[in-house]
């Protein structure tokens, strides 16, 4: 007697091709992909299921969103997928030696290198920095809303909170001084990597957006140039200054250490910056839950912002839900991508060697077999356990999975947990609208129209001693 298949009586069915919209259908949708990504991958899951496949030859892709499929994907090995790939666009952003585009020993050997600024220790260490910078952000929305009769737009202030939090905390003082100055410099290749991909073919020519990008680039390496040497004539002390520590150990070159610097702020800024947005637009804009923040804000944040640690982190159970569902709704980055490097099977499905995977957290996020409601925003789904958490752990990835996960998923969590009670706090918030905006951005998701509000200063104190009145 044979085993397998024959000894059960069960014929494990062949890998099929991932199903397909019509050919003359495609060019089409994908130019709408660039501008609306959102709802052509709606589309596509609606029509044909959560793994689709597009194009053909070398411009053949598959999309793939259904949980299950993604889970057996972050568990193949990283040999099984290129990063560094002929579509890859973001290297002429990050630099070529960035850990994200790097493959094999390259990538292992940058990974581990830049690891060490992510420890847990080192991440709480950070947390009264994080909570003073939420205060000062706090205290400058209250100055425009002064001005400008309430109303102010939440996005900017947070985009300027989350860099200056993200270059303090990984290099110190010595490059926080020139926070804006980096963000500027950051801002026009942001906005490049949203140009259509035609725009962004390589060419040497003067005078046009990519010729600039590649200025500001250089701007920016002469910025970073300037923080090594002082760390080489002037050693730090500071433990965890991340920059110091990248010169000190000697792993890396030069060039590797700026391309992570400007990976690291990259990484860290915009993206945190666009969830921070979507969850006070969320958050404003759903009855009662900017209130039950505000609630929780009173019991739990002390006044002094160096008194914040890993405990009053942990007993921020409702703004970390609201974090969570946020990004299951609005994942900083709607796609990902990579190649196969052999042919594979996932989900079932045959994938060719040299075929680029698009994985999409928002497909994830939304998929309707795991999870009740999908459409609505309910924080408090993420204060299940048991089965149902298992489904959402599966389900949940807007930071990836796996050997490649995002690095800084904890201090983005982190962040965005404590800024956004830190901001409920300090602030009351109105509403202007109920209704959600639409989602901009290919790279970064972030709300169309920004995080417009009603905002005025509150009385923390004044809430607290109400809130221990109440019976």
């Amino acid at each position: 007697m044979t085993g397998g298949a024959e000894a059960t009586g069960r014929v494990t069915p062949r890998p099929s091709a991932p199903p397909s919209p019509a050919l003359r259908r495609q060019p089409g949708m994908l130019r709408r992909m660039f501008r609306q990504p959102q709802q052509v991958l709606d589309e596509l899951r609606s029509d044909h299921g959560p793994v689709v496949a597009l194009g053909a030859g070398p411009l053949r892709m598959v999309i793939v969103g259904e949980p299950v499929t993604l889970a057996e994907m972050f568990a193949m090995s990283t040999e099984s997928f290129r990063w560094n790939h002929r579509f890859n666009v973001l290297g002429f952003v990050v630099g070529p030696q960035s850990l994200i585009v790097s493959d094999g020993d390259r990538h292992r050997r940058r990974r581990r290198a830049v690891q060490p600024a992510f420890s847990r220790k080192r991440l709480n260490h950070w947390i009264p920095m994080i909570v003073a910078r939420a205060d000062d952000a706090a205290d400058r929305a209250a100055h425009i809303a002064g001005a400008h009769s309430g109303l102010v737009d939440m996005y900017p202030i947070g985009r300027s909170l989350v860099l200056g939090i993200a270059v303090e905390a990984f290099f110190g003082p010595d490059l926080t001084a020139r926070a804006e100055e980096i963000g500027r410099l950051m801002q026009r290749p942001q906005d490049y990597l949203e140009a259509p991909a035609i725009r962004q073919l390589p060419h040497p020519l003067p005078g046009t957006a990519r010729a600039r990008v590649r200025a500001d680039r250089r701007a920016l390496d002469a910025i970073i140039d300037g923080a090594i040497e002082r760390r080489r004539t002037s050693p730090q002390t500071d433990p965890d200054d991340v920059l110091n520590r990248l010169v000190n150990d000697g792993v890396l070159d030069d060039a590797e250490i700026r391309d992570q610097v400007v990976t690291l702020i990259g990484a860290g800024y915009d993206t945190t910056a666009a969830t921070l947005a979507w969850a006070v637009v969320r958050a404003s804009r759903t009855p009662g839950v900017w209130r039950r923040l505000q609630e929780e804000a009173d019991r739990v944040l002390p006044d002094d912002p160096a008194e914040a640690d890993h405990t009053t982190l942990a007993a921020l159970t409702h703004a970390n839900s609201i974090v969570c569902e946020t990004l299951r709704l609005h994942p900083a980055g709607v796609l990902s991508l990579r190649e196969a490097a052999t042919d594979l099977t996932l989900g079932g499905h045959r994938i060719a060697k040299g075929t680029m995977i698009l994985w999409s957290p928002h497909l994830a996020g939304r998929d309707p077999a795991s999870w009740n409601e999908p459409l609505e925003f309910d924080p408090d789904r993420f204060l299940a356990d048991g089965a149902s958490r298992a489904a959402i752990d599966t389900a949940w990835v807007p930071f990836g999975g796996g050997a490649r996960n995002c690095l800084g998923f904890a201090l983005a969590q982190i962040e965005l947990t404590l800024l956004l009670s830190r901001l409920a706090l300090r602030l009351d918030l109105e509403a202007t609208t109920s209704q959600i905006p639409s989602p901009v951005g290919m790279v970064v998701n972030r709300p169309a129209g920004g995080a417009p509000a009603l905002v005025s200063r509150r009385n923390p104190s004044a809430s607290r001693i109400r809130e221990l009145e109440r019976p």
